[in-house]
């Protein structure tokens, strides 16, 4: 298990935010904690660290009045750290050579590929032939509905029919070089960490995956170690002190130096 350091970008800031919270109508959300660093700050931290593999996510529309500025900062901190970091967001064949070109090692995908509810695979192999295996995550971030666990889209505001089984894990990995998995119901919510999803990644374990979602504590690391088999890796984000949490960042690096 490796800790993924993120910088999540909102109207312009660095933020953390409630995931369930997000609108689009408004560029609304409930903040856990706004930054006075900018974005390029974190990545510059984080390349002194030597911690690689994070994701940087875009949190506005691209028809947001806020994108550009957004933007600018998603794109200040991929030059801070080239090759260090993957963006997501908005992300569509027709932007990705920016992305990658700015930095970014591998480029974060949603919305695109699950458009109408379903997976399009033209879409996906769309985005393949443009960024290449090697350099595309699909990011399957996942909430409750009945009992199972829903791949959502646009920002988190809608749900697919594409349950998370290991079986669309099995399909999907064909098309990429990673998973980052949100488990939207508990994301900022510092409360643990969504138990049956750590299970499910933690079982299938093929490629690389990163968890996100409600870890605010040591144990709930350990409790993510044990689900995940020690296959699935984690990124910290309003439980961090970098963002005003509880957790120290030295610690978690000497946790996952343990691990």
């Amino acid at each position: 298990m490796k800790f993924r350091p993120c910088i999540d970008i909102h109207n312009g800031s660095v933020k953390q935010i409630v995931g369930g919270s997000l609108k689009d109508a408004g560029d609304k959300a409930q903040e856990n904690f706004v930054s006075e660093q900018d974005a390029a700050f974190y990545a510059r931290l984080y390349r002194e660290r030597g911690i690689g593999g994070g994701h940087i996510i875009l949190l506005n529309a691209a028809s947001s009045p806020y994108y550009e500025e957004t933007k600018m900062q998603a794109v200040s901190a991929l030059k801070a750290y080239p090759e260090g970091l993957q963006a997501g967001g908005g992300i569509t064949p027709e932007n990705v050579a920016f992305f990658l070109e700015a930095g970014a090692s591998h480029v974060i995908v949603t919305s695109y590929v699950f458009s109408g509810g379903q997976i399009q695979y033209d879409r996906l192999r769309a985005l393949v032939k443009e960024a290449g295996k090697e350099h595309l995550v699909l990011d399957l971030s996942v909430r409750n509905r009945d009992g199972r666990y829903y791949i959502v889209t646009d920002r988190w505001q809608n749900y697919t029919s594409v349950e998370l089984t290991e079986q669309v894990l099995d399909e999907l990995s064909a098309y990429c070089d990673e998973f980052l998995v949100h488990a939207v119901d508990v994301e900022g919510k510092s409360g643990g960490i969504e138990e049956p999803v750590a299970k499910v990644l933690g079982d299938w374990g093929k490629i690389p995956i990163t968890y996100a979602g409600g870890v605010h504590s040591f144990s709930d690391l350990d409790q993510l170690k044990k689900l995940g088999r020690g296959r699935v890796d984690v990124t910290i984000g309003s439980a961090l002190d970098l963002f005003g949490g509880p957790m120290a960042f030295a610690d978690v690096l000497a946790y996952m130096e343990r691990a």
